[in-house]
């Protein structure tokens, strides 16, 4: 698991989330741990470090 910090696109705060670097390339909804609405997130690793990762909101 690797601990990546970013910010939320709806309240701003820095939070961090664990990623399974297993997994190449994925994309998940977490819900943001300060403001509680959901986040869109795709990390992308290769050879277990991360080359790639965005987090967006997701328009309800």
């Amino acid at each position: 698991m690797f601990e990546h910090f970013f910010q939320c696109p709806y309240c701003w705060e820095e939070i961090s989330m664990l990623l399974d670097t297993s997994v190449r390339q994925q994309t998940y909804i977490e819900d943001c741990e300060v403001c509680c609405n959901p986040i869109e997130l795709t990390p992308e690793f290769q050879d277990h470090e991360l080359v790639g990762f965005s987090a967006n909101d997701i328009e309800q």
